[in-house]
């Protein structure tokens, strides 16, 4: 017959005892130290290895609300959508992670239209053999996925890519002040002279 007990010890997944009875030989196994995964992600700031005057996303560290007034090309600003924005240091400060909610976490339900739903993530890594930031984009409530490249342009920031049929994206957080911003998010229209403005944020600083 064997007994299996479970003791659970503070800093440790777990430690089990397996005890084999009538004279079998005792083991232990100790499982790892459990990890915090948000510890080992985030990081208390920028990497000395960015410069500063290329720190195009450190002052957007922090908890900001949304009012949403365009989405997916639609002017939504009737509807008084509500969101909000949470952005943080990690990979040791060579990057800077976000994640975008819409509506706001506190307004979620199962049944939110897909069409305005957005719970997705954006990493922003410095690469030093061009001096700008590889951004990776993906909502995965609808499959949304961009890449670009960011870096500052006078007084805003300004991320351009191409998507895979070729249209040309230009996304931009401009009228920067201490405690708010704005985000548009643009797209080539064909006759490669004019954008579309696919989405628009005004954003205020939480905390």
């Amino acid at each position: 017959m064997i007994d299996y007990k479970l003791k659970l010890k503070r800093g440790f997944s777990s430690i089990i005892v397996l005890t084999l009875l009538r004279g079998l030989t005792m083991a232990t196994i100790q499982a790892e130290e459990k990890l915090d995964f948000y510890a080992v992600l985030a990081a208390p700031g920028r990497s000395p290895e960015i410069p500063e005057a290329a720190d195009a996303y450190g002052w957007l560290v922090g908890s900001w609300d949304l009012e949403v007034l365009h989405y997916r090309a639609i002017d939504v600003a009737a509807r008084h959508i509500q969101g909000e924005a949470h952005f943080a240091w990690v990979l040791e400060g060579r990057a800077v992670q976000d994640v975008w909610i819409m509506p706001r976490r506190s307004e979620r339900t199962a049944d939110v239209d897909r069409t305005n739903n957005m719970y997705g993530t954006t990493l922003r890594v410095w690469d030093p053999a061009i001096q700008a930031w590889r951004i990776t984009w993906i909502n995965p409530v609808t499959g949304h996925r961009e890449q670009q490249i960011g870096r500052w342009s006078g007084k805003d920031v300004v991320q351009v890519g191409t998507r895979s049929d070729g249209t040309l994206t230009r996304w931009m957080f401009c009228e920067i002040k201490p405690g708010s911003f704005r985000w548009i998010g643009e797209a080539l229209n064909p006759d490669g002279k004019t954008w579309k403005l696919e989405g628009e944020f005004r954003a205020k600083r939480k905390r």
